[in-house]
């Protein structure tokens, strides 16, 4: 049962020999909560993929390259010290992560703070990634490293074998399954050891919401900001991540809803024009043709306009239609609501993101405490839908990481 090593590159090894060497002790010792190896090998690849080149090709790598930071990693690492004054923070062991193949960074994301926590990792990145999982390889095994970084740190790829992933989450203390509810049931088959647990992420749906008050209010260029922060939330990853939203509530007054949707696609057209993105390929306009006007057959839809292969404009019979499966990239599916309280029944456990425009702190905290923790995970502002943070889902992650030690004398 052999693997390929992806990180560090090296020929195919069996997987035994693999999580041996893993329980190895490594040079300089074992690593710690906010080990200095690790801080320095994450600000190494930081400043790689913060390269200009690299960032046009792959503007996600860019913001990936902020989150790895040197201050943002101290932040991290101080608010675990410091959350618990009266026990020790410890790494939880061998982190196994399994991550999505349709969101090319998360995986780095989600091992970085493991990392970062002292644990040794072995991710499993899917034969499928391309592009910016690529990228973030190279520039992984271009790092200079501590060679104790090679020797806790593994990145493998391997096809559909039951044996490699049954003897992984035997060796784990901690597994993470990124990918849908599918992957999640089908790794759970494989049993973890006892004292061993699972931190899962299973499909998501996200939407995003705009105050028809708070957009008349703004002026042109906020405007415009916002339809670009909408584009990135929505073009990358081909809006097929969990965070990018599936559909645009106009909040407000009716009477403006119409004005407001057509300037906000207007002004996506123009960011799409204006950063000289490539144009979908025939075979994603064909799948959003057949997602939208499968909404339409539903009676879910009532008007539907494309605009090119780019933009997809579709007005939804009501706000209870909001598709909650893709339906391709680029997919703007409207509904009016008066406000925000009106979407609270509509809300689900699988609900996770909501991206918003125009309102303030106030209106979006008095929605949390109306939703009551049954779905929405997070709110962000239009562009920051995809941003990573250390509490994602619900989980604050650098302590899922982590143990506590606790000594009474």
């Amino acid at each position: 049962m052999k693997v390929d090593l992806r990180y560090p590159v090296g020929e195919p090894v069996e997987i035994d020999s693999l999580l041996a060497s893993l329980t190895d002790e490594p040079v300089d010792g074992r690593l710690t909560v906010g080990d200095e190896r690790v801080v320095e090998f994450l600000l190494g690849m930081s400043r790689k993929l913060l390269a200009p080149s690299l960032a046009r090709r792959f503007p996600e790598l860019a913001s990936l390259g902020f989150f790895l930071r040197k201050a943002e990693l101290r932040r991290t690492v101080e608010r675990l010290q410091a959350a618990t004054p009266d026990a020790l923070v410890m790494p939880r062991g061998l982190v196994f992560h399994v991550p999505p193949a349709n969101v090319d960074t998360i995986f780095v994301y989600s091992w970085a703070l493991s990392a970062l926590a002292g644990n040794a990792n072995v991710i499993r990145v899917s034969a499928r990634s391309a592009g910016a999982a690529t990228a973030i390889l190279d520039a992984l095994n271009d790092t200079d490293a501590h060679p104790a970084i090679a020797q806790t740190q593994r990145m493998i790829t391997y096809g559909r074998d039951d044996e490699i992933t049954a003897a992984l989450s035997r060796a784990c203390d901690l597994r993470v399954i990124w990918g849908g509810d599918r992957t999640v049931h089908e790794i759970r088959r494989h049993p973890l050891a006892a004292a061993a647990r699972d931190v899962t992420f299973p499909d998501r749906t996200s939407f995003a919401v705009v105050s028809i008050a708070g957009w008349q209010a703004a002026d042109a260029r906020t405007r415009a900001l916002a339809a670009e922060g909408l584009v990135n939330d929505v073009y990358w990853f081909d809006q097929a991540a969990c965070a990018s939203p599936r559909a645009v509530f106009l909040v407000g007054d009716p009477a403006g809803a119409d004005a407001v949707r057509v300037e906000l696609v207007s002004l996506v057209e123009k960011t799409l024009r204006d950063r000289s993105e490539p144009a979908l390929d025939a075979a994603m306009a064909v799948e959003k043709r057949v997602g939208v006007y499968g909404l339409a057959a539903d009676g879910a839809a009532d008007r539907i306009t494309f605009h090119g292969n780019e933009v997809t404009d579709v007005e939804l019979t009501g706000p209870g239609a909001m598709p909650r499966h893709w339906l391709g990239t680029g997919v703007f599916a409207f509904a009016n609501v008066a406000q925000l309280a009106d979407l609270v029944p509509l809300i689900r456990r699988k609900d996770q993101t909501l991206s918003h425009f125009g309102f303030d702190a106030q209106e979006l905290t008095g929605f949390a405490r109306a939703v009551a923790g049954r779905g929405v995970d997070r709110m962000v502002p239009f562009g920051q839908a995809l941003a990573f943070a250390g509490i994602w889902d619900g989980y604050d992650l650098s302590r899922e990481f982590t143990r506590l030690v606790t000594i009474t004398t």
